[in-house]
């Protein structure tokens, strides 16, 4: 007999909420559409290779110049059916060159990641869907115009995490940030009893350490006192995480706090971040926030950030909020960076 924390589904979660207010009827639908295509997608990756190999590479890149693994093609593909049934006029995906319209008078418009860290399926590593949904502009006559908002414009945004269980993430309306789990036995999303809570401090922090040599400054300072713990400015001991799947570090910050950072570097092709604005940072900036972290640039909120251009890239840092401040101060003024950062000038590493 399947185990659940609550007898609440998503279904009667939905249309409880739309009960009580009705304006959230056609996000409602669009929660269901991804929890459909969510289901038969976790469905497949539970299967690994006795599915086939989706983790192999296609003969083509996707809008990023990233190879396209099969599943890639393939989770793509059951989201934008699943979404054909909801009132959405247009998706954006990682996927596509530009948004596919499905009809054109959806009050909403969809952008996701269909299948984030495809590289790790094969690995066993947690993957995962990234979507944000925004208010349609079918007047504006361009197909990208929607799109292009701030992410505090968004109707809902949350992700689907693929691991050891398979977990629904969103906040949509004025709601907290909600966690639904996927019962497999019964083909259905249960809610957990309480939205998570990000701890306002932590001290773990998840960044890919082998570019440490790319960093610019104020990155470099930050970690580099992260990493003498409590003989160095900070006076405390910090953990390491870092996973390469953006939804598993999101999640593990999520339930217990520390800071993410993926920042900008002086390597060709990163020097806007790499991360895509529209269907990475600013859905995650918004569950983050909903539940009590910060989501930035290094700087500057994601969700003021307009995007240029669908697939913007950006540098992303966000988790608990006192960590979030702490790497804003690093940026921001260079006397906060070299008062924490002796070592640097020791090593020649900032002299000419």
């Amino acid at each position: 007999m399947s185990q659940t924390i609550e007898s609440q589904d998503l279904t009667t979660y939905l249309e409880q909420a739309v009960g009580r207010e009705p304006k959230l009827q056609a996000a409602a639908g669009v929660l269901r559409a991804i929890a459909v295509g969510a289901i038969e997608l976790s469905a497949l990756i539970g299967l690994g290779r006795l599915q086939g190999q989706f983790g192999a590479s296609r003969n083509s890149t996707n809008t990023d110049g990233d190879v396209q693994k099969v599943l890639d093609v393939v989770a793509n593909d059951i989201f934008v059916e699943a979404l054909k049934r909801a009132p959405v006029a247009a998706v954006v995906s990682e996927e596509l060159n530009a948004p596919l319209v499905l009809d054109p008078e959806g009050p909403l418009v969809v952008a996701m990641d269909p299948l984030d860290g495809s590289s790790n399926v094969d690995a066993n590593v947690s993957i995962g869907t990234i979507f944000s949904v925004l208010p349609a502009f079918p007047e504006a006559g361009d197909a990208e115009a929607p799109f292009l908002q701030p992410g505090r414009r968004q109707i809902a945004g949350g992700f689907v995490i693929y691991g050891p269980q398979t977990s629904l993430v969103f906040t949509w309306g004025g709601e907290p940030t909600l966690i639904f789990i996927l019962d497999r036995p019964a083909g259905r999303f249960i809610q957990t009893k309480l939205p998570p809570s990000i701890p306002k401090d932590q001290a773990e922090y998840a960044i890919n350490a082998s570019n440490a040599r790319h960093w610019d400054v104020p990155v470099q300072a930050f970690i580099n006192d992260c990493q003498q713990g409590a003989d160095g400015p900070l006076k405390r001991n910090y953990n390491m995480r870092w996973t390469g799947s953006l939804v598993a570090d999101a999640y593990r910050i999520l339930l217990r706090g520390g800071v993410f950072l993926y920042p900008d570097d002086r390597r060709a092709g990163y020097k806007d971040g790499r991360l895509r604005l529209l269907y990475e940072a600013i859905p995650v900036a918004l569950i983050i926030e909903r539940a009590g972290g910060l989501a930035s640039n290094g700087i500057d909120p994601i969700l003021d950030i307009v995007p240029k251009a669908i697939h913007a890239r950006v540098p992303l840092v966000f988790g608990s909020s006192s960590l979030v401040e702490l790497v804003a101060r690093y940026h921001d003024d260079p006397q906060f960076t070299a008062e924490h950062a002796p070592l640097f000038g020791n090593r020649g590493l900032l002299r000419l």
